[in-house]
């Protein structure tokens, strides 16, 4: 049986970011505008046959809340690419997103940053204005050498290819690793319980 390499990937941005529905349109084809704020953090796996080789995505959505601020460092500990989330329709999400950016470049060097901007329905719908440009953000990328998609979850328009493009970078680094089916994240157990994503 061939070896699985473990992926640990990690959702992180402002309350309402779209981090969730972003997660749940890939695990499971599906989206809800009912989608309940996240609690601590929720787990997916998801796994992949890249390259030859059998990739195993372990997949966290952290709260957005500021109360569970503080405990994200757990959830974003050792993982390999980071999902910021940001919501094209408001600007302070996209300050958020450049607050989490700050952190993981200092406890995570090694960590992957890709920028994604959700809700670009809202947008092509004219039910909201943008607020983010993109240029602004491929700007803000190139200074921090990371990458920028702009999706719509309720869509699924380029849902699949932010985890395709974290999938595919990461076989091309050959910084495989077999950690463990969650990417041996260390969790107390006294902290607030975890909800599954799917």
């Amino acid at each position: 049986m061939q070896e699985k390499t473990y992926l640990k990937v990690v959702l992180l941005g402002k309350v309402n970011s779209g981090k969730t529905c972003l997660v749940t349109r890939y695990i499971t084809r599906s989206f809800s505008e009912e989608t309940p704020s996240t609690i601590g953090a929720a787990f997916c796996r998801k796994d992949l046959y890249i390259q030859g080789r059998n990739l195993s995505l372990a997949i966290w959505d952290t709260a957005g809340a500021e109360r569970y601020q503080a405990m994200s460092a757990m959830y974003y500990r050792s993982a390999k690419a980071a999902i910021l989330c940001y919501d094209l329709t408001d600007r302070t999400s996209f300050d958020k997103a450049k607050f989490w950016a700050d952190q993981l470049k200092a406890a995570e060097p090694d960590c992957r940053i890709y920028l994604c901007g959700t809700k670009l329905d809202l947008i092509e719908e004219a039910v909201q204005p943008r607020e983010i440009q993109t240029k602004t953000v491929l700007n803000y990328c190139r200074e921090i050498g990371g990458d920028m998609f702009e999706t719509s979850s309720k869509r699924g328009y380029n849902v699949d290819k932010v985890f395709e493009r974290i999938a595919e970078d990461f076989m091309k680094s050959n910084k495989a690793v077999s950690s463990g089916p969650r990417g041996d994240v260390q969790v107390d157990n006294r902290a607030t319980p975890k909800k599954s994503c799917c």
